[in-house]
C-alpha cells in the first residue's frame, strides 16, 4: 500500500514538473500557445521572434529553474543531515552567501579587465565561497551547544557576505557590473544553453553520487555511534555531505545568485507529504520537489507584475519562510 502511495507521488511531482515547465515557456509577456511551442521544438521556426523567444530564453530558463531548484533542494537535505536540524540550509547557514561573494568578486575582476568569465570558473569560485562559510559554521557547531545558536550565527555570517558583495557591486564603475545587482538578489534570467549543459553535468553526476550514499545516509540518521558500528567511517563520511552540499548550492549561486529558503523548506515538505526520512525516497523526491517549486516561484516572479520581474528569492521567501516558522513552533511544541 505504502509503495503505491509512493509512487502516486512521485507521478504527481514528475507530472506537476512537466505542467510548471509548460507553464514558464508559454507565459510571459508575449503568450505563445502551446501547439506553436510544439512546432519550434520539432523544428519548425514558424515565427522567428516566438522560436528565438522559446529556444533562446524561456526554454533554457525554466530548465535552469528545475535543476537548479532541485539541486538547492539536495543540498538543504544534505546539510539537515548533517547537523540534524531541520531548519538547517545553505541559504539560512550562509553558505549561499559566501558563495555569492567570491563570484562577485571574480566576475568584478573578470569583467574589469574585459575578460571572458566561464561557467567552471563561476563553479569554482562559488565553492570556495561555499567552503570558506561552511568552514565557520562547523568551527562555529563545535562552539555552541544549541544548535538554533548556530543558525542565528549562520544568518550572521550571511549578511556580512552579502553587505560586502552589495558594496563590491554598488561602486563598481563598469556598467556591466552595474548589472550584478539584479544576479546579487536571485534570478534565473540570462542563462544560455552552454549554462544549462555545465549545470546539468555537474548537479546531476553530483546527485548521483549522493543517491549512492542513500545506505550510508540512512545508517547516520540513526544515530552516529550506530552508523560507526555498522562500519561506516563517520568523518569521511561527514565530509563527503559537506563537499557534495557545497557543490550543489554553489553551483545553484554561479548561475542564479542566492536563492532563499528553498533548501530549507522543500526537504521538510517532501517528508511531510512522504511520511518518511527514507534517503533512497528522499534524494529523488527533494530533488523532482525543489524543481516544482523553483518553477512555480519563477513564473510568479515573471509574470505577477509584469513587465516588471521580482526577484526569485523575494518569491521564494513568501512561500518558503512560513514553513520555517511552522517548522520552529514545532520543534517548540514537542520540546515543551
Amino acid at each position: 500500500m505504502k509503495q503505491k502511495r509512493y509512487v502516486l507521488i512521485f507521478l504527481c511531482l514528475a507530472a506537476a514538473m512537466l505542467l510548471l515547465m509548460a507553464a514558464n515557456v508559454c507565459i510571459g509577456s508575449v503568450n505563445i500557445p502551446f501547439a506553436e511551442v510544439l512546432r519550434i521544438l520539432g523544428g519548425e521556426r514558424g515565427a522567428d521572434v516566438s522560436a528565438d523567444i522559446v529556444l533562446q530564453i524561456r526554454l533554457p530558463r525554466a530548465l535552469a529553474a528545475a535543476i537548479l531548484g532541485g539541486a538547492l533542494a539536495l543540498s538543504g537535505y544534505l546539510l539537515q543531515t548533517f547537523f540534524h536540524n531541520p531548519i538547517a540550509g545553505p541559504f539560512t547557514l550562509g553558505i549561499s552567501s559566501g558563495a555569492k561573494l567570491t563570484v562577485a568578486l571574480v566576475m568584478v575582476f573578470f569583467l574589469e579587465r574585459a575578460l571572458r568569465v566561464s561557467s567552471l570558473i563561476l563553479i569554482l569560485a562559488a565553492f570556495a565561497g561555499a567552503m570558506i562559510s561552511m568552514s565557520f559554521v562547523l568551527l562555529m557547531s563545535k562552539a555552541l551547544n544549541h544548535m538554533s545558536t548556530l543558525i542565528v550565527s549562520g544568518v550572521m555570517i550571511g549578511y556580512i557576505c552579502s553587505a560586502v558583495t552589495d558594496f563590491v557591486v554598488t561602486f563598481a564603475d563598469d556598467s556591466d557590473i552595474v548589472n550584478l545587482h539584479n544576479w546579487s538578489q536571485g534570478s534565473f534570467s540570462g542563462v544560455s544553453w552552454n549554462n544549462v549543459a555545465v549545470m546539468t553535468v555537474v548537479i546531476f553526476l553530483t546527485s548521483a553520487f549522493v543517491f549512492l550514499l542513500s545506505k550510508p545516509i540512512s545508517a547516520y540518521q540513526l544515530g552516529e555511534a550506530y552508523a560507526q558500528n555498522m562500519g561506516l567511517n563517520i568523518r569521511l563520511f561527514r565530509a563527503l555531505l559537506v563537499l557534495l552540499s557545497s557543490l550543489l548550492s554553489a553551483c545553484v549561486t554561479a548561475f542564479a545568485g542566492p536563492v532563499s529558503f528553498v533548501g530549507t523548506a522543500v526537504p521538510q515538505i517532501v517528508k511531510n507529504v512522504f511520511r518518511t526520512a527514507r534517503p533512497i525516497l528522499m534524494i529523488p523526491a527533494c530533488f523532482l520537489g525543489g524543481a516544482v517549486f523553483c518553477l512555480f516561484c519563477d513564473l510568479l516572479a515573471r509574470t505577477l507584475f509584469s513587465p516588471t520581474e521580482l526577484s526569485i528569492s523575494t518569491v521564494t521567501a513568501v512561500f518558503g519562510a512560513p514553513v520555517v516558522i511552522v517548522i520552529l513552533l514545532r520543534s517548540k511544541r514537542e520540546g515543551a
